[in-house]
């Protein structure tokens, strides 16, 4: 439980946000962080509807079938704006622009219709040392009434100085991947496409010049497209009722081609498809 809940009316736009982020970076723009802990804060937003056009935009993007059950990711990305508007204000302690989102675990508790109206709400939780910085989770759920149909929680990691690097992987240290189910082209639409139906449009994904800033040679696909494509591959397979969760490994460049793979065991993975490396890792789990 959290000491404030502040229930929005609305969905907020997230184009401003990004943009209020960005400005903070400015000297003399940014706002004084207290960066020892989050705020004790949740955002609330009740009877959120379905677009039926978003989501088919959103099921094609990623590969899912035309349906009107939501795909496991899409209350997501219903919720993302809350999760940027509490990441994106002055009193959160680190700085929008620059995190990276490390891991994210899906609970689908049953079905969701898309006619169903959702409560939504996003805090943010357990900020914590990590060998290369801090991470926080963004804790999101989905409600129809009083009955939780659907939680997320999503990893995010703040690079900082001074961090050790016992994490951190040499080449060749991988263990090798799964014979590939498939191998799958991903255009540098796949980027813009994304952040147009998910409102995640943090320029690393859609411009060259932004990713080479954070040290990327050019555009990187989303993660969250990344698990969701692998989802829609799995799609009339998966249970009723499951937990999945995912590590984002290394960045996938934009375009590129990658290998899908999926074991009956329920782990799957994306990997490089000539040096085994993974980009995501990922398993389910009935519940």
């Amino acid at each position: 439980m959290t000491d404030a809940e502040v229930e929005l009316s609305t969905i907020p736009a997230a184009g401003p946000l990004y943009r209020r982020a960005a400005i903070g970076l400015a000297p003399g723009f940014g706002p004084g962080r207290r960066a020892d802990r989050l705020p004790d804060l949740e955002l609330v937003v009740r009877g959120v509807t379905v677009d039926r056009d978003h989501l088919t935009g959103y099921d094609r993007v990623c590969g899912f079938r035309l349906a009107d059950a939501l795909p496991p990711t899409y209350p997501h990305v219903l919720a993302f704006p809350l999760a940027l508007r509490l990441m994106s204000a002055p009193e959160f302690p680190l700085p929008l622009v620059g995190l990276v989102h490390v891991a994210n675990r899906i609970t689908v508790h049953r079905r969701i219709d898309a006619a169903e109206p959702l409560d939504l709400s996003v805090r943010a939780v357990d900020l914590r040392p990590h060998d290369r910085g801090r991470q926080f989770d963004v804790l999101c759920t989905a409600s129809v009434g009083p009955e939780v149909v659907w939680r997320g929680v999503s990893t995010y990691l703040r690079r900082e100085r001074g961090g050790a690097d016992g994490g951190r992987r040499e080449p060749g240290e991988y263990p090798a991947p799964p014979a590939p189910s498939a191998l799958w082209r991903v255009p540098p639409r796949v980027g813009r496409d994304y952040a147009r139906v998910s409102g995640d449009r943090n320029p690393i994904h859609t411009s060259r010049i932004a990713a080479r800033l954070f040290g990327f040679p050019g555009p990187i696909a989303h993660g969250m497209w990344s698990k969701a494509r692998c989802l829609a591959a799995l799609e009339g397979r998966l249970p009723d009722a499951y937990e999945v969760e995912v590590a984002f490994k290394l960045p996938l460049a934009l375009p590129g081609t990658v290998a899908f793979s999926a074991t009956p065991a329920w782990t799957f993975g994306l990997h490089d498809t000539k040096r085994g490396r993974p980009y995501l890792v990922g398993g389910v789990a009935s519940i």
